[in-house]
């Protein structure tokens, strides 16, 4: 499975999640947080070059999102 699991920038995955209805609430240092007012869900996503792997399962968790699902918008 963890071969699916691609290794973005934060730049993408912040685009994917925005798609997917989140919006960017506040920012502390590199770490940004993201809300979806819909399923009142929020992410936490650190604005490094990379977001590694372990990471990014840790965010579609915060957020509720399939990894299929999130797959299919990049």
């Amino acid at each position: 499975m963890s071969s699916k699991i691609p290794i973005l920038p934060s730049k993408e995955v912040v685009r994917i999640l925005q798609k997917l209805g989140f919006i960017k609430i506040s920012q502390k240092g590199s770490h940004a947080k993201y809300k979806n007012y819909v399923t009142n869900r929020i992410c936490i996503v650190p604005m490094h070059y990379e977001i590694a792997k372990g990471t990014l399962i840790s965010i579609l968790e915060q957020a509720n999102i399939e990894l299929e699902d999130f797959l299919n918008h990049l």
